[in-house]
């Protein structure tokens, strides 16, 4: 979610933060262009008409910690505003060093309740940077859980899409196996590398999200995944305001996606973990 500013002009907004990743994700030059734009009196009416009791913000992946600060203020504003109804993870640049993890601590103790989205390509780190160890740390030490934008990789180009090694997010999963860690967009498929035996042993600490899923994959994957590995790890990501169904939306919305999950051929209780259940275990806001 953005901010009125950003939604007005949103690649004059990101050019003069530097922010040129975001403005060829969300508004490209030239292309067709998949973003939605919402604000939060909407997102409330659009959660209301869909049935969705509450929502989590997701930070971005910036590059420059200034605009991580810059989001966390709008989520902290906006979840203060609805405690009742939103949620909020904080954005964080883990190559600022010291002041990301300040940023963390901040951004917490101000109300957000988790941290990511994060991305450590395109945000130009490794999975073994002491400074984004220590936000690790930190958020096993707070309870906190960890979102992670995951590539598959094999499949069509797409703006954004980089080459990731899933090898990546099974060492971190193994290192720190406290660690409540969710890796988005079905975890670029890492979930039937769990056949293998060595690396389903260190992923029981690991959750997937289904946000993007129309855009990449059939319905089938929810049958397919929760039969590998069991409903309990599987959290319903929207994606929203993203247009899922880019043909048949004009304006995002969460009904089309959950009418997709509807008849995805999953149980009651499955479905009622994944709409919610396991987030509620998983996500503690701060009281």
């Amino acid at each position: 979610m953005y901010a009125p500013e950003v939604t007005a002009d949103p690649r004059g907004w990101a050019e003069a933060r530097s922010e040129f990743g975001w403005a060829e994700l969300a508004a490209p030059a030239s292309g067709p262009r998949i973003q939605g734009w919402s604000d939060i009196d909407t997102l409330l009416a659009d959660m209301d008409a869909a049935g969705v009791e509450k929502a989590v913000l997701l930070g971005w992946y910036w590059d420059r910690l200034e605009t991580c600060i810059e989001q966390n203020n709008w989520y902290i504003k906006w979840v203060n505003q609805h405690p009742d109804r939103l949620l909020g993870f904080a954005a964080v640049q883990p190559r600022a060093g010291g002041d990301a993890e300040d940023e963390v601590r901040r951004a917490v103790e101000a109300g957000l309740c988790g941290i990511g989205e994060v991305s450590h390509r395109s945000q130009g780190f490794s999975m073994d940077n002491p400074e984004w160890i220590r936000i690790i740390e930190l958020a096993i030490e707070w309870n906190l859980p960890v979102n992670l934008h995951v590539n598959e990789p094999v499949g069509r180009r797409h703006p954004g899409r980089l080459q990731d090694a899933l090898d990546d997010y099974v060492w971190l999963a193994d290192r720190f196996p406290e660690l409540k860690l969710i890796l988005a967009h079905w975890g670029g498929l890492l979930p039937f590398f769990e056949l293998n035996k060595w690396v389903g042993s260190r992923m029981n600490n690991v959750y997937y999200d289904t946000a993007a899923s129309p855009l990449l994959y059939h319905p089938d994957i929810f049958r397919a995944v929760v039969d590998r590995v069991g409903a309990d790890r599987v959290l319903y990501g929207s994606d929203y305001p993203l247009r899922l169904y880019p043909r048949k939306q004009k304006a995002p919305d969460f009904r089309l996606f959950l009418e997709e999950i509807e008849d995805a051929g999953l149980t009651a209780s499955e479905k009622k973990k994944i709409l919610g259940v396991n987030a509620s275990k998983l996500i503690h806001p701060k009281k």
